[in-house]
């Protein structure tokens, strides 16, 4: 929702920022790796119970996650293989800060309340996949209620109100399950209108 409706408005304050960062040769790749370096710091602090220090430790992740491609676009490196890096990093950050809140949940709550963080992660996968593969087929795919944005913005509520989180969680769920179907109809509608009767 937030990809579709501000990446313009968000790209005009990243692409100067893009733009000093290759002048002090501070390249794409630096920035997917230190992001990545980050969410498993934030993956430990949060499975050790300190989700404030987890909430810092996730918006210091967004911001390498922000500016990567700005920095590539200012360099003019933005490849297919820079695309390809970024995309896993985000499958990679995403499973370590939901691999720490389970950790955490695990620890600190009674019965089976941390495969909730676990069924959130499938789901976020499941939303992730069907944009690639259908990207791949050649359709558009984008779109739905909870994006990777909105989750971050949901999660990072969570950690900053922590008495709030498993609700915050169960929200979170229910949200990208419904983007799930959103991208399935979305997706189903325009393959149907490439299938040719057999």
């Amino acid at each position: 929702m937030f990809d579709g409706n501000l990446r313009s408005a968000v790209d005009k304050v990243l692409d100067p920022i893009g733009v000093v960062l290759w002048r002090l040769k501070i390249t794409a790749d630096a920035l997917t790796i230190l992001g990545i370096l980050v969410a498993v710091a934030g993956a430990i602090v949060i499975g050790r119970g300190h989700l404030f220090a987890g909430f810092i430790c996730l918006l210091l992740t967004g911001i390498p996650d922000a500016l990567d491609g700005a920095v590539a676009k200012a360099a003019g490196t933005a490849s297919v293989r820079g695309a390809f890096f970024d995309s896993v990093s985000d499958r990679v950050t995403d499973s370590l800060l939901f691999s720490g809140i389970a950790w955490h949940l695990a620890t600190e709550e009674p019965g089976r309340i941390m495969m909730l963080p676990v069924a959130l992660m499938a789901t976020a996968m499941l939303v992730s996949y069907q944009r690639a593969k259908a990207e791949s087929l050649g359709f558009d795919a984008k779109g739905g209620i909870m994006e990777r944005a909105e989750r971050f913005i949901a999660l990072a509520v969570g950690l900053l109100f922590d008495d709030i989180l498993i609700p915050v969680l169960w929200v979170m769920l229910v949200l990208t399950g419904i983007t799930a179907c959103q991208r399935f109809v979305k997706i189903w509608k325009q393959a149907s209108k490439n299938t040719s009767p057999l």
